[in-house]
């Protein structure tokens, strides 16, 4: 692996900690892109090697790290609006005893 490849795995490493760290994965999607902003200047700061392109291909991976395609978290009403039979837990057959 390059140098520059190395450079660039580490910086992801670190955009993925912040996003984590400072909950954005929680935040509107409004504060998540000005989030990224922000943390793709200190980025580039804090890597000075890694090329204007390389920046821009981590908060493209950032923004999509915080909105996956297939949402994390779905509560329960979510999940039971499919088809098929919803069963409770707990609930025995009474007219069988």
């Amino acid at each position: 692996m390059t140098d520059r490849n190395q450079l660039k795995d580490r910086a992801r490493d670190e955009l993925f900690s912040h996003i984590n760290r400072c909950g954005v994965l929680q935040a509107a999607h409004e504060d998540q892109e000005h989030w990224l902003d922000e943390t793709m200047e200190y980025l580039g700061e804090r890597f000075p090697d890694l090329a204007d392109t390389d920046l821009s291909e981590l908060r493209t991976v950032g923004l999509r790290f915080c909105r996956p395609a297939i949402a994390r978290g779905r509560d329960e009403k979510e999940e039971d609006s499919g088809e098929g039979e919803t069963v409770t837990a707990g609930a025995e057959d009474t007219a069988a005893s």
